[in-house]
């Protein structure tokens, strides 16, 4: 259900099944994502993190009743995630270790989770790309980030994805944009081919539309 493009009719019909089972592992962690995913559609910040809070509290939820389920484990490293994406560089910093702990613990229950493998190549590329001054705050503020944290992580976790989950296009264009972000070696070349298989492919969705505008911005950079 989660993975449809209709995620508002979706979300009404977890919302009215947590009504009849709030303690229900799959609808929470349902619930919880598609709360993640319409976040950004929402038109303020004050709605936007009404939403996320609100995927946060499902996803703890989920993990608080059983936490040896990795789907837990992941809403709940993508409502912050999500947060992370509109907050300040000193909050982003600080969610940096939660997001980190809350992917390992789902790729220690399922290593092929690719969702979770997503987050973690956007943590590695995130963490890759902080300046001097803003390492200088991990360490000094935060006592450092969980080991990892450069590009070569990011694009293992991307590659991963891609090959666990073909056909989402997402995973290929985070493969581009990390490698051109890392911009070493034949890093514009990789970039540009795996921006030309994402606008090789199908969309299926409004997600995959925006995905292919992506790819068609980041290739006329390269090319």
């Amino acid at each position: 259900m989660k993975n449809e493009s209709k995620y508002e009719e979706s979300l009404v019909f977890f919302q009215l099944l947590m009504k009849a089972d709030s303690s229900h592992i799959e609808y929470l962690t349902n619930a919880s994502y598609l709360y993640s995913k319409l976040g950004n559609r929402q038109k303020t910040e004050l709605k936007r993190q009404e939403y996320f809070r609100k995927a946060e509290y499902l996803a703890k939820k989920s993990i608080a009743i059983n936490p040896n389920i990795a789907e837990g484990h992941y809403t709940y490293a993508l409502a912050i995630a999500r947060q992370n994406e509109y907050a300040t560089t000193k909050v982003k910093i600080s969610n940096a270790k939660l997001i980190r702990t809350e992917c390992d613990l789902a790729l220690k229950i399922n290593p092929k989770h690719t969702g979770t493998l997503h987050i973690l190549g956007r943590w590695h590329r995130s963490i890759a790309g902080f300046n001097f001054v803003e390492k200088g705050m991990i360490n000094t503020f935060f006592g450092g980030v969980p080991e990892g944290g450069s590009y070569k992580d990011a694009i293992d976790c991307f590659s991963k994805a891609v090959l666990l989950e073909p056909t989402a296009m997402i995973h290929q264009f985070e493969l581009a944009q990390t490698y051109y972000e890392r911009g070493e070696g034949d890093d514009t070349i990789l970039a540009k081919i795996w921006c030309k298989k994402v606008l090789e492919m199908k969309p299926h969705n409004e997600d995959d539309k925006v995905t292919q505008e992506k790819a068609k911005a980041l290739l006329a950079k390269v090319e």
